[in-house]
């Protein structure tokens, strides 16, 4: 029913209640009136009438208000619904500039990367990253967009025959385990070679990408920033969590502070780069080269540094623990008071490395080669170095509890005040080492070569230990213990 007849009926209402209660009125004036009836009666029916009057007003005030609430209330619907028309209208149109402005600004900052004034590039990298604040939904674009200018504009000149190797290297390093106790010649001239200085606008763009939001970050999607030449780049406390950085040289970059968890840096060259107290907890480090890096208090714990050159890098209190350093090399290393329990080095190089005070509990060093390394004071307690090289590497005061030093060769180490409570020696070689001071509580000694070996003052050694063991006239016993028979007659 249309609105115009709703009023039409209503007035029609109304006049019917006011008419028939006038009506009423009159009835009861006129009957009031007959002479006949009494004053009393006359009272009552005059205050019936008015009665009767006031009732009908008084409904009809009533049905007034009553209409016109409702044609308020139906008012102010029409109101609501055509504002919030408007604002549907309003909010698409804003949407509609939204768009436009995005548009341009995305538009205009994308012709000017290809600018040919740096100026003019770094000022359009800082643009896409205001868009990529301002836009939530254009922020990973803007990321890949960096990504794809960086890879674009900074490539690797000549990709190295061994990053192509799926073994990351594994051939490279393999001369430095069978004898090798220094870096090449040719590698040492690369070492003090004077580093090119990275481009402004390609500075800029990594500086954008570093400071980026992790929670933005579309599920499974990495940064792309493989194959890239960014030496000397700063990277100063940069957020690279899970990039994809293989292959890419960061010759000399500043690291310090940045973030590279769970980073792909397989084949990656750190050739000097700064790592102090950097991030690298779960990164991928297979085969890269990180000689001479400082990796000071860096965090690699569960790293997989698979064959990765690590020579002649600092890692002071570094934390490697559980990390995986299998074939790795790490001569003249410095680690001291590193934490590398639990951590795998299998088949390592740590010639000449030092490692003095650092934690190496549990740590599995089968095949290690330690020779000339310093190991003073060192935790190895329950660690394995079963065919480990100790040739001449200094172990003073340091805890080899329970240790497995199965077939090792520490031929004139110096273990003067070492903890060799429960350790395991079988078939080792400690021809002409010194064992001075040190604890052999329950050490097994079985097939233990201790020609020339000095014992004396060593504590807790027993007749039945040496007797096990393969000595000669040569071997220094401590005074309480007399050589063996078959260790006299031998020449």
């Amino acid at each position: 029913m249309s609105s115009k007849k709703t009023d039409a009926l209503l007035n029609w209402l109304i006049t019917i209640t006011v008419i028939f209660g006038f009506s009423l009125t009159v009835i009861f004036f006129v009957l009031s009136s007959i002479k006949e009836l009494s004053i009393q009666e006359k009272i009552q029916y005059r205050n019936q009438a008015l009665t009767t009057t006031a009732i009908v007003f008084l409904a009809s005030a009533a049905m007034f208000n009553t209409y016109y609430a409702a044609k308020r209330a139906q008012a102010m619907q029409k109101n609501a619904i055509a504002s919030e028309k408007n604002l549907e209208i309003g909010i698409q149109n804003a949407k509609v500039n939204q768009d436009r402005l995005i548009s341009e600004r995305f538009m205009g900052a994308i012709a000017q990367l290809g600018h040919e004034k740096v100026e003019t590039r770094t000022g359009a990298i800082y643009a896409l990253e205001r868009v990529a604040q301002d836009f939530s939904k254009e922020y990973w674009t803007i990321m890949e967009i960096l990504t794809a200018f960086v890879r674009e504009n900074a490539p690797i000149q000549q990709v190295r025959v061994e990053q192509q190797n799926p073994e990351y290297q594994e051939a490279a390093y393999s001369g430095r385990h069978r004898g090798g106790s220094r870096p090449t010649q040719q590698l040492e001239q690369n070492l003090h070679e004077e580093l090119p200085k990275i481009r402004t606008d390609i500075q800029a763009a990594l500086t954008v990408i570093g400071r980026r939001n992790l929670l933005e970050d579309p599920k499974d999607q990495k940064l792309d920033l493989r194959n890239i030449d960014i030496r000397r780049a700063d990277l100063l406390g940069v957020n690279l969590q899970q990039a994809d950085l293989r292959g890419s040289d960061l010759s000399g970059a500043d690291l310090r502070g940045a973030d590279l968890s769970e980073a792909d840096l397989n084949g990656a060259k750190l050739v000097r780069s700064i790592l102090y107290e950097t991030k690298l907890l779960k990164a991928s480090l297979c085969g890269a080269n990180l000689c001479w890096a400082n990796l000071n208090r860096a965090n690699l714990c569960g790293a997989n540094m698979r064959s990765a050159n690590l020579s002649g890098a600092s890692l002071r209190v570094a934390n490697l623990q559980g990390a995986n350093l299998y074939k790795a090399n790490l001569q003249q290393a410095t680690l001291k008071i590193a934490n590398l329990s639990g951590a795998k080095l299998f088949l390592a190089n740590l010639q000449g490395a030092k490692l003095g005070k650092a934690n190496l509990c549990m740590t599995g060093l089968i095949g290690a080669n330690l020779s000339g390394a310093n190991l003073n004071g060192a935790n190895l307690s329950g660690a394995n170095l079963n065919a480990a090289k100790l040739h001449q590497t200094e172990v003073y005061f340091a805890n080899l509890s329970e240790a497995s030093l199965t077939e090792a060769d520490l031929y004139q180490a110096n273990l003067i005040g070492a903890n060799l409570y429960r350790a395991t020696f079988y078939q080792a070689n400690l021809t002409q080492a010194n064992l001075m001071g040190a604890n052999f509580s329950e050490a097994d000694l079985s097939d233990v070569k201790l020609e020339g070996t000095i014992l004396t003052g060593a504590k807790n050694l027993e007749l039945q230990q040496i007797e096990k063991a393969l000595g000669d006239r040569t071997t220094r016993l401590p005074d309480y213990i007399e050589a063996p028979t078959d260790w006299r007659q031998s020449s």
